[in-house]
């Protein structure tokens, strides 16, 4: 479909993403999985976005950005660089989940298809979030992308997800999915490698956001944490 033009970043992680879409089509993405880079290579993506869809960012009718959860530094970049970007256009400003883009994302997934043929509707999808030492933020999803259960910070230990398991099949996947690998060893308990939170899978649940009108308030709005940030100590002194 055409329209409307929506600008989609993606900041969560260490993946620095940023799309442009024309209705539900993907007109450009430039991401970057260079660690701590965001704030000096978010509003260059920005720009050549634009350039390489040929369009301008003046003609943009909304902004979306991934809320979180995720690293606390990249939802701030990403949220306050939308929120911008919004005020300055005149423009609306969306948000979608972390971890429901990303679920929605991997449903074309040759893998995700491999694994649903032999599976059914009882398979679920869990995105991961890598958080600190055996904690990750993780959600359910069905195939048809509905919450089966929401998002939540957990430690990741024997026995975890067992009551899932044992009656569905669930794909994990994401940054926090590859140290739960030898943790979960329920015959349930599926991996699925290479992905991580994208604009590109933005861009389905921003339009039916944008169609609804469901539109976040510039001046409020604040990424999802789901956590409380901690300072940690450097390790090496600076003079």
């Amino acid at each position: 479909m055409a329209g409307p033009l929506i600008l989609h970043i993606e900041t969560a992680t260490d993946v620095c993403s940023v799309a442009l879409s024309d209705g539900d089509r993907q007109l450009s993405l430039i991401e970057s999985g260079q660690e701590r880079s965001h704030a000096t290579l978010l509003n260059q993506f920005i720009r050549q976005s634009a350039e390489q869809a040929g369009k301008s960012l003046k003609e943009l009718q909304g902004v979306a950005v991934s809320k979180g959860p995720g690293s606390y530094t990249g939802l701030r970049i990403g949220v306050s660089t939308a929120k911008g970007i919004a005020y300055a256009l005149q423009v609306p400003l969306l948000a979608v989940g972390t971890l429901e883009h990303m679920s929605g994302g991997v449903l074309d997934h040759p893998a995700l298809k491999a694994l649903q043929a032999v599976h059914g509707e009882k398979l679920l999808l869990c995105p991961m979030l890598d958080a600190r030492r055996m904690e990750v933020y993780a959600a359910f999803y069905t195939l048809k992308n509905q919450v089966f259960r929401e998002v939540s910070a957990d430690i990741i230990q024997p026995g975890s997800y067992q009551g899932i398991l044992e009656t569905h099949a669930v794909c994990f996947f994401g940054n926090g999915a590859g140290k739960c690998r030898t943790v979960l060893k329920h015959p349930n308990a599926l991996f699925m490698d290479g992905i991580h939170p994208s604009a590109s899978s933005m861009i389905r649940p921003v339009l039916d956001r944008f169609q609804k009108k469901e539109f976040e308030d510039v001046a409020y709005f604040e990424p999802f944490y789901l956590k409380d940030f901690i300072a940690t100590i450097p390790r090496k002194k600076v003079l």
